[in-house]
């Protein structure tokens, strides 16, 4: 499996508004202080957080690391904010990927780690290093891979006289009915958040245009093939036998029982397309706070007549970044981030599949198993389509497939609201 990136030279710096110093940087008083943002604002994953800070003061006395956990909806917004000026924003922090990544390399507020990764980290994560990795340098550790694909209850689909997982996205309208028809809601969805509406569109382009269009297509902002409306009018499709939970335009993704997680997490739902951040999240909205004991997992079906690369998945790595102004300090603490019992605690706390490969071995979950039975047999795994694209043109992607979804809006639409951003810059 390798990680598909993309060049600098295609990528747009994105426009943002107002400054705020949400947090200073430890650097600019004190060099063994330093301020850390994550996005795990709630359970294990949390706690998993503040004991690795604790940890890490213990391994290196005189340093104090301060924890600022905050709403992943929000988290993007408070960096960029924050990160107008580097003196001011967060010593170590969840990066925002690829082009938006790449936005922030521009603009100077990201670290070059080339020279400075441990040798634990460039040998135990050579495969998820390249999402850190642009114009050859590096800029940030991994500490998970999170390939998307179907969550779906065991039981319900049983229930539903579901026998197989579906092969192919038409026999996915099939089961969906199915499940429709047996008095359950088919697919939980979130559309409120945006992307996890989006993510749909997302997974049908991957399989309605080649490699080779998809790339050129991402790279140049050239929407101009076929297949991109195509995959709209399969998302049409999917959307008119009305399988969606009820109410799926305001419901969240993960706030909550109500929210789409929580559907499925509560056997409300029969399935959610989603990373493989799920299981953890599920975990923290069953009743009783466990796994979900019959959850599964299958990578979004081929579509019948696509060009995609079967095979193919999209997803992400989860790294942590350096502010450029942060002391030797923070260097040192991603890469404690990497160390092999580290990245171990991480995968249980979280449920998720570590970075490391050494550190695979302890993920016990029978789904995420699973997904890494695909990683190991995937030809390639693409970046979140809006996280590729960048901000302006992913954010418009996103809004235009929640319209259409509501019926304000067409396939041609979601084309155009890309084609419109990218003539913006």
């Amino acid at each position: 499996m390798k990680l598909k990136t993309l060049a600098a030279a295609t990528l747009a710096v994105a426009t943002v508004i107002g400054m705020s110093a949400c947090g200073g940087s430890g650097s600019s008083s004190d060099d063994k202080t330093i301020t850390f943002w994550h996005n795990a604002s709630a359970g294990e994953g949390r706690q998993y957080w503040e004991n690795l800070a604790k940890s890490f003061e213990s391994a290196n006395p005189g340093t104090k690391v301060e924890v600022q956990a905050i709403q992943n909806e929000d988290f993007a917004g408070k960096l960029q904010t924050a990160m107008q000026d580097p003196a001011s924003g967060p010593d170590v922090f969840m990066s925002l990927g690829g082009a938006k990544t790449q936005e922030m390399i521009d603009a100077g507020q990201v670290m070059d780690l080339t020279d400075k990764i441990s040798d634990t980290v460039k040998t135990d994560m050579k495969t998820t290093l390249s999402a850190a990795t642009f114009d050859g340098k590096v800029y940030g550790v991994p500490v998970s891979v999170e390939p998307g694909g179907m969550w779906y209850s065991k039981d319900l689909f049983k229930k539903a006289g579901v026998s197989d997982v579906p092969a192919t996205y038409e026999d996915l309208l099939v089961d969906a009915k199915k499940l429709k028809d047996s008095g359950t809601d088919a697919i939980a969805l979130g559309a409120k958040d945006a992307w996890p509406a989006a993510h749909w569109y997302y997974w049908l382009v991957l399989r309605e245009c080649s490699s080779e269009v998809y790339d050129k297509s991402v790279q140049n902002h050239d929407f101009s093939n076929e297949c991109w409306v195509n995959a709209g009018k399969k998302l049409q499709e999917l959307n008119d036998l009305k399988v969606f939970n009820d109410g799926f335009l305001t419901t969240t993704a993960q706030q909550g029982a109500n929210s789409s997680a929580g559907l499925l997490a509560n056997h409300k739902a029969a399935m959610e397309l989603m990373g493989a951040w799920e299981p953890g999240v599920l975990k923290d909205l069953t009743p009783d706070q466990k796994p979900m004991a019959d959850l599964g997992f299958f990578a979004f079906p081929e579509v019948a007549g696509g060009e995609g690369e079967p095979g193919a998945l999209m997803g992400g790595v989860t790294y942590f970044c350096v502010n450029p102004k942060a002391s030797q300090t923070s260097i040192d603490f991603v890469n404690y981030m990497g160390e092999k019992k580290n990245q171990e605690d991480y995968a249980k706390a979280f449920s998720t599949i570590p970075a490391s490969e050494p550190a695979r071995g302890v993920v016990t979950d029978e789904s995420l198993k699973q997904v890494i039975e695909y990683l190991d047999k995937s030809p390639s795994m693409q970046l979140w389509m809006d996280t590729a694209l960048g901000t302006n043109i992913g954010n418009a992607l996103n809004a235009a497939v929640v319209n259409m979804l509501s019926g304000q809006g067409s396939p041609e639409d979601i084309v155009k609201a890309m084609e419109d951003a990218a003539q913006k810059g």
